[in-house]
C-alpha cells in the first residue's frame, strides 16, 4: 500500500478559501499513491479556537466539496484532516448542545465520502476543545481500496491528534480488525517528542502500522511540532519529516502484517 503523508505548515495570513485551493492542489500531486493523509483541523486552524465557530462548515461544506474533486483527479483515497463540523439545521446538536465537532472526512478514489469519525478525546484541560466542541463517541473503522497498487481492501482505525494518549481506543481499532491506524494531528513543538514517542508505542504495542500526519509552521501563536512519522508494526520508523512543510511517500507491506504477528505472537497471550 503506497501512502502520502502531507505535512502541511500554514500560518494566520492565508485564508480558508486560499488554503483549500492549495492544499487541493497538493492532494492532486499524490496521484499514484492508494492514501493520501492531510492533518488535523488544517481548514480552520488547529489552534485557532476563536475563530473555529465562524470556520465551522457542515460536513458537506467547502472542505468535503474541494477535496472530493482532489481526490477524485487524484484517484487516492484521501483522508482530507478534520474540519470544525456544525451540526445541519434541525439535528442533533450533541449532549451539551453545542453542535461543533472535530470531524475528520475520508474519501475515496471516485470523491464519495466513505467514513466520518468525530474526536473522542478532547485536547484543552478545560479550555479550547472541551468547552467549544462536543465529543466523539463512536470507534470508526473502514476498509478501503488500493487504487493504485491493487490487492485486497485495507482495514484502516480512524483517530486524532490528542487521542494518541489514550491506548484504550487503539485497542478497540485492533478488534475491530484494523491494520493501518491514521493520526491526523495539529500537534504543538512543545511536546512533540510525546508525539514521537507515542506514535511508536501504538504501533508496537498493537502491531498495526500507524501514519501519523501532524501540521508545521505557527499560527494563533502556537508554534507547530511537524515530526510526521510513518511507523511499522515492529516499531521500526519508515519514514519521518522535519519541521517545515513536507511531504512523505512510503509502502507499507500490509499483506505481510499476518506473518509479522505470528512471528511475534504478544496478541495472544493478552488476558485483558
Amino acid at each position: 500500500m503506497r501512502v502520502a503523508v502531507v505535512q502541511l505548515s500554514y500560518d494566520d495570513d492565508e485564508s480558508p478559501q486560499q488554503r483549500r485551493e492549495r492544499v487541493a492542489a497538493l492532494v492532486r500531486a499524490q496521484a499514484g499513491h492508494d492514501l493520501v493523509l492531510l492533518p488535523e483541523l488544517w481548514p480552520a486552524g488547529g489552534f485557532a479556537y476563536r475563530d473555529w465557530a465562524d470556520r465551522a462548515e457542515p460536513v458537506d461544506g467547502p472542505t468535503l466539496e474541494a477535496m472530493s474533486a482532489a481526490a477524485r483527479d487524484a484517484g487516492v483515497v484521501l483522508h482530507a484532516g478534520s474540519v470544525v463540523e456544525r451540526a445541519a439545521d434541525g439535528a442533533d446538536r450533541g449532549p451539551q448542545g453545542r453542535g461543533l465537532w472535530n470531524t475528520s472526512l475520508l474519501l475515496g478514489p471516485d470523491g464519495g465520502l466513505l467514513a466520518t469519525y468525530r474526536k473522542v478525546h478532547r485536547f484543552g484541560f478545560g479550555s479550547g476543545e472541551p468547552v467549544l466542541l462536543e465529543a466523539g463517541a463512536d470507534v470508526v473503522t473502514v476498509d478501503v481500496p488500493r487504487p493504485a497498487t491493487g490487492g485486497a481492501p485495507v482495514r484502516l482505525g480512524l483517530t486524532t491528534c490528542y487521542d494518541l494518549r489514550f491506548p484504550e481506543l487503539y485497542r478497540r481499532l485492533l478488534d475491530d480488525g484494523a491494520r493501518v491506524v491514521l493520526v491526523p494531528a495539529a500537534w504543538p513543538a512543545a511536546r512533540v517528542a510525546h508525539w514521537t514517542l507515542l506514535g511508536r508505542a501504538r504501533a508496537v504495542e498493537d502491531q498495526v502500522f500507524v501514519v501519523a500526519g501532524n501540521t508545521a509552521g505557527t499560527h494563533a501563536g502556537h508554534r507547530m511540532g511537524g515530526r510526521s512519522q510513518v511507523v511499522g508494526p515492529l516499531g521500526e520508523v519508515l519514514a519521518e519529516a522535519g519541521e517545515g512543510e513536507q511531504v512523505l511517500s512510503v509502502e507499507l507491506d500490509v499483506d505481510g502484517l499476518a506473518a509479522v504477528r505470528a512471528g511475534f505472537p504478544v496478541l495472544a497471550d493478552r488476558r485483558l
